[in-house]
């Protein structure tokens, strides 16, 4: 089948699906991993006090600083793991471990972990700019996330697919952005039901991908195959 699709189609136009595939899938991984539709009610809390156009520069700014970190870490995330002597085999699997943890905490909101205690949220409400911390690191660029970047780092074979990758990552910092500027008006439509679902939903996806991680994980490390893998 797959042979008779790779001679009736065009391969310029093969090339146009894998890539437009690539880029679909790891828009998807990070951004139900990072849902800044969950960060909407923190963001609204912690900028409460702002005026709306001191509330648009922190979302600039938070965004921003997250698109800096994720970038970071997709160039030189792999030098990490060999400076520190870590396997591609053993990242895969712990950052599969750290999505799946976000992933519980998504699918159980009510039981689930925070990504910020109340001690962390008190203190930032006293803070004057709380774009780099607590809202670019760790709400919306925390482990789970750069555990993702780190994941397509170790995954891409040339640079064609880090271009993809950071294309994934500046289409995910510009919704997020969108999110956070107009999370004023949609916090009011969505409502706490309609973002429970959502949540609900992206943590789905995210459990999924952490699966996915940690069969890459021991599929590698074990040298088998793995169905996906």
């Amino acid at each position: 089948m797959l042979e008779f699709i790779s001679e009736a189609v065009p391969e310029h136009t093969i090339s146009i699906i894998g890539i437009a595939g690539l880029l679909f899938a790891s828009f998807t991984s990070l951004f139900s991993v990072v849902n800044p539709l969950a960060a909407m009610p923190l963001f609204l809390s912690l900028t409460d006090r702002f005026s709306e156009k001191e509330r648009i520069q922190t979302a600039k700014k938070a965004t921003f600083y997250m698109f800096g970190i994720l970038i970071t870490f997709l160039l030189i995330g792999t030098y990490i793991l060999s400076f520190f002597g870590i396997s591609l085999a053993g990242i895969r699997i712990a950052g599969g471990l750290i999505i799946m943890r976000a992933a519980y905490s998504m699918l159980n909101p009510e039981t689930g972990g925070k990504k910020l205690t109340d001690e962390d949220t008190a203190a930032a409400m006293e803070k004057e700019d709380v774009s780099f911390s607590p809202l670019a690191l760790p709400l919306l660029s925390g482990p789970g996330s750069i555990a993702v970047v780190i994941g397509f780092a170790t995954q891409a074979t040339n640079p064609g697919d880090y271009l993809i990758n950071a294309a994934s990552i500046v289409l995910v910092v510009i919704i997020t952005y969108g999110i956070l500027r107009l999370a004023p008006f949609s916090a009011r439509y969505i409502g706490p039901a309609g973002l429970n679902v959502m949540t609900r939903l992206m943590g789905f996806i995210a459990l999924a991908i952490s699966v996915q991680f940690i069969l890459s994980g021991i599929s590698r490390y074990f040298g088998i195959g793995v169905i996906g893998v």
